[in-house]
């Protein structure tokens, strides 16, 4: 399959990065990769939430899971964990993709977001993310996120933004056919 880039964000300093036109029918798989994502605000969490309105209104129900790889810089702690605080359970929040980034220099977070099917109008509509962070508290994190948008509108809509305050960031969305 072959990958066609719509649309990239570039963003520097802002409070969100939204992806409201070319989410439609004329793909069943969107892959959103994101890049340098850098918070003004130290160790906070790198977001996203879905629109079924156009970007009116980010408030698409999730049900999802979360667990995490890490490993610290000084080598005394290697970790596989389930993180059941960071779960959504029918939730209109918005879900964590990257968890507690750094702003140094030398701390970002990068990954993908893989949105399935999110025109059809008869299934809820799935989605899972891989990211790597360097976190606040000098670790190295590899997180894992999956579940649906609990919702048989059609998704139209996609909003990146940390959990607290602004952020730089390079968003590529893709359709795949």
């Amino acid at each position: 399959m072959a990958m066609k880039l719509l649309t990239t964000n570039t963003s520097s300093g802002v409070a969100s990065s939204s992806f409201t036109s070319s989410i439609d029918s004329t793909y069943k798989l969107y892959v959103f990769k994101f890049y340098d994502v850098n918070p003004a605000t130290n160790s906070v969490h790198f977001q996203f939430n879905a629109s079924t309105d156009g970007g009116s209104n980010y408030n698409a129900t999730k049900t999802t899971s979360f667990f995490r790889a890490a490993h610290n810089e000084g080598d005394s702690v290697a970790e596989l964990t389930y993180e059941a605080s960071q779960d959504l359970a029918q939730s209109t929040a918005a879900q964590m993709l990257c968890y507690e980034i750094g702003n140094g220099s030398d701390e970002s977070g990068a990954g993908e977001l893989f949105l399935f099917n999110p025109s059809n109008t008869t299934y809820v509509k799935h989605f899972y993310s891989t990211s790597q962070t360097y976190q606040a508290g000098d670790y190295s994190m590899n997180a894992f996120i999956c579940g649906y948008l609990n919702t048989t509108s059609a998704v139209n809509a996609i909003q990146f933004t940390m959990s607290s305050g602004n952020m730089d960031a390079v968003i590529k969305m893709y359709g795949v056919g």
